[in-house]
């Protein structure tokens, strides 16, 4: 298999952000790390060798990025404002330092692939919803995707709002929006078994919206016994990467 440590300056960070590579060729899949996660944590964790057979026949290439959210979602001592500030910088490096980088290294350049576990899966979402112009596949595992998750009631700062995923998907009625979501590729998973109940409400509250918006979606809820743990998440990529590619 091929593998990459690669790295690239941003100046909307005002720092060099390493990625690593996964794949020789494919669709490019953009992987958010979980909270408290590195661009090592992907492969650390069995999930590239869980996906190998995809990866090695060349129909996926896996691209890990690091994340800030310690300075961001994860900083309690920032205002929420501040924190979601600092989250918009991580997305402007995202679409438009990381991405590009993507394509120049892949050749590829039509829309990707994002996926995460975890917190990893709230920024998969919440970038696939913001940008679908950019990815045209999502597979979110065991997300929150409710801003109060991080900040409790975070009152009326917009910025906040517009990185609540549960919260503006009910608002969202812009029609470039919609056509794009409704062509789009969209999984969303979650088990029902321990430490997976935090993200149970905002993840049936986006089925309410999506089925109301009818937005064609796959919001597959495993069993009571699925936790949320990269056992589970090991299983459920393959078997997702499988319905897409197979």
């Amino acid at each position: 298999m091929h593998m990459e440590q690669l790295s690239h300056w941003s100046g909307e960070l005002g720092r060099e952000m390493p990625l690593n590579r996964y794949g020789h060729s494919g669709m490019p899949i953009i992987v958010f790390p979980s909270s408290g996660g590195t661009h090592f944590e992907y492969y650390d964790f069995g999930m590239i060798d869980a996906c190998q057979e995809f990866i090695e026949a060349g129909k996926v290439q896996f691209f890990a990025l690091a994340s800030v959210d310690s300075e961001s979602w994860l900083h309690d001592s920032k205002s929420p404002h501040d924190r979601a500030l600092a989250h918009e910088a991580y997305e402007r490096y995202v679409i438009s330092e990381a991405v590009p980088f993507i394509k120049h290294k892949t050749n590829w350049f039509d829309p990707m692939m994002t996926t995460g576990c975890s917190m990893g899966a709230y920024h998969a979402l919440n970038f696939f919803l913001r940008h679908p112009d950019v990815f045209q596949t999502m597979v979110a595992l065991s997300g929150v995707y409710d801003a109060r998750f991080f900040f409790g009631d975070y009152g009326n700062d917009p910025l906040v709002y517009e990185n609540s995923p549960s919260d503006y998907i009910w608002n969202q009625n812009d029609g470039w929006f919609i056509d794009r979501y409704r062509s789009a590729n969209i999984i969303m998973c979650t088990g029902l078994g321990d430490w997976e109940q935090d993200g149970l409400p905002s993840y049936r509250s986006l089925k309410e919206a999506f089925e109301e918006k009818q937005i064609p979606a796959w919001f597959d809820e495993w069993g009571e016994d699925v936790s949320h743990d990269w056992i589970w998440w090991r299983k459920q990529m393959p078997y997702y990467l499988k319905k897409l590619f197979s």
